[in-house]
């Protein structure tokens, strides 16, 4: 399947002062796959080390850090050559040798020839007590979860697709009825690499949860294989909370929600972790909607939606039909998934997520990003309800133009905003 992040990695490539290259991202999200396929189109040869249980590896990189000494026994690790030239150097799981971690460094300044991509979940760099991390020595890209253009892809629909990058806004409106019907699928099989393959491949929304479930289950082992074991049970509780902070008609994270009479500070290092291992994006209130938002960021409150709208679907026990079709059981929970793929959407690429919330107000702006030295609102609509009295009157209190609401209806601009169909929200988003 075609990962969008491939035509970054072409460009790092081409870098005249390119450093070696760190790709984040949240377990099972398609690291290794992203990193072999773009060896084998971009490189004459790869070499492939998995440091997972590597006590070879873990010796080697023990000793010191001389590179030479290093590239030798990585030669004889995989049993191939390595030409500066048109070898790409994969360190797969990094985290499980911090020294191979720290060794960026000294390929970075003494051998800045050689192409390397590492990759490793974020919970285990970011919680390797003791590794010289590579501060500046290093770049830096991140892996999602599939975002719906990479979703359509996956599907075969190419055409439909390259539609939402143009600006034939009448024959995307022509095509709406499929762009929906292919984001309610979305929808339940989220951007997993595994259930996106295995939909495709069997067109079993059963496997496909099946293979969610067996996600949920693998990450719930990381906490008690990677956290520190006083965090494992703090993590657990915030992770099984958010379907609940999701459902609330004001989605504000609630500690007491959490634990009844549950504190920030208890909680904090646990919400950190989720963060730092890729399995929940954060988005912070702001109390004014200027340049930058980060300055007007209120960090006590905030929201927690988690990487994928698949598992969150499976996290709540949705089923096809509920999803497919839509019954009254599910109309409060709608709001909350159609909130949650944007959000996914927008991190996706690249946008830090921010809301607005009026003070001693109802008043609500879904979300608020900063682009082109713009501050653009955005409001989320399930289905095709076009009332944005929020969004209208936040932007007539600060002078806001260019305000966007996305919904199922069509495309269609105002005077002070657009309506932008929630299939192509990235897409637009991106070229504002």
């Amino acid at each position: 399947m075609e990962r969008l992040l491939m035509q970054e990695l072409v460009k790092w490539k081409g870098k005249q002062n390119r450093k070696p290259l760190i790709i984040k991202g949240a377990r099972q999200v398609g690291k290794t796959w992203l990193m072999k396929e773009f060896g084998k189109r971009c490189f004459e040869n790869v070499v492939y080390i998995n440091f997972e249980n590597n006590r070879r590896m873990k010796n080697v990189f023990a000793m010191d850090y001389d590179v030479e000494r290093i590239l030798s026994a990585l030669k004889i690790e995989s049993g191939k050559k390595i030409e500066a030239n048109d070898t790409l150097l994969i360190f797969d799981e990094v985290q499980e040798v911090p020294g191979a971690l720290s060794a960026l460094k000294y390929f970075c300044e003494e051998a800045p020839q050689y192409a390397i991509v590492a990759a490793g979940s974020l919970l285990g760099i970011a919680l390797h007590e003791g590794t010289s991390f590579p501060v500046g020595k290093v770049d830096f890209l991140t892996l999602y979860p599939l975002n719906f253009t990479e979703f359509l892809l996956a599907a075969g629909l190419e055409e439909l697709s390259a539609l939402t990058e143009g600006k034939d806004h009448a024959l995307i409106n022509a095509f709406s009825g499929k762009f929906a019907d292919m984001l309610r699928r979305y929808y339940y099989v989220g951007g997993m690499p595994e259930a996106v393959s295995v939909y495709f491949e069997t067109d079993d929304l059963q496997e496909v949860r099946t293979i969610q479930q067996q996600l949920l289950l693998y990450y719930a082992n990381d906490f008690s294989k990677h956290a520190p074991k006083e965090t494992v049970p703090r993590i657990q509780m915030v992770w099984n909370s958010i379907p609940m902070q999701l459902a609330k008609e004001n989605r504000k994270f609630i500690y007491g929600m959490v634990r009844e009479g549950a504190r920030a500070k208890d909680f904090e290092l646990a919400i950190q972790w989720l963060l730092d291992c890729g399995l929940v994006h954060k988005s912070y209130r702001i109390r004014k909607p200027g340049m930058p938002l980060i300055s007007y960021m209120d960090m006590p409150s905030f929201k927690i939606y988690m990487s994928d709208v698949g598992l969150l679907g499976a996290r709540c026990n949705l089923d096809a039909i509920t999803l497919l079709e839509g019954n009254s059981i599910f109309t409060e929970f709608k709001g909350a998934l159609t909130e949650q793929f944007v959000a996914q959407e927008l991190a996706s690429s690249g946008m830090e997520l921010y809301y607005y919330h009026a003070e001693n107000s109802s008043g609500e702006v879904d979300f608020v990003v900063q682009r082109a030295g713009k501050v653009i609102p955005v409001e989320v609509k399930a289905e095709e309800n076009l009332q944005a009295k929020s969004l209208r009157a936040l932007c007539r209190k600060y002078g806001l133009t260019g305000a966007v609401r996305s919904s199922m209806s069509g495309y269609r601009e105002q005077e002070w905003m657009v309506n932008v169909p929630l299939y192509m929200l990235r897409v637009y988003m991106q070229n504002c």
